[in-house]
């Protein structure tokens, strides 16, 4: 199996919604912050192993402790997976903290403060560049 087979691709999208359904309702550990979403799921077209891609919504400390609490329950999750879905081979999951949603956040306020900057200036965009003649109303 090809790594973007439309095979591969249903099981990435199965598997993604298996193990936010896991770690949402199943998992029982304190350390794991509530507001947990799986971002994506990469398999291997081997189905040996599996990347998790998740993000926390909340401070860096939050996150860490969210990724101890999933790589001890790693055995758990893998077990439930099993059960829920029909592989031939359970994949190993290795779960990685997305922060794309977080550069993202931090990018629009970057963004906002230029913008806010520019205000507080009263300098609008349009007028910062010279107007140039219009060849047009010349030759008239």
């Amino acid at each position: 199996m090809r790594k973007n087979s439309i095979k591969n691709i249903r099981i990435n999208s199965e598997v993604q919604r298996e193990l936010s359904n896991i770690i949402r309702t199943e998992v029982k550990d304190p350390r794991i912050h509530p507001m947990t979403s799986v971002v994506a799921v990469s398999v291997a077209p081997d189905l040996k192993y599996c990347k998790v891609y998740i993000s926390v919504l909340g401070n860096e400390e939050a996150a860490k402790e969210t990724l101890a609490g999933l790589k001890n329950a790693v055995g758990y999750i893998r077990r439930a997976l099993a059960g829920s879905l029909n592989l031939r081979n359970t994949p190993e999951l290795l779960f990685i903290l997305d922060q794309s949603i977080e550069y993202g956040v931090h990018m629009t306020r970057l963004i906002d403060q230029v913008v806010g900057a520019e205000d507080a200036r009263g300098q609008d965009v349009s007028e910062a560049m010279p107007e140039e003649d219009d060849p047009e109303s010349e030759s008239e």
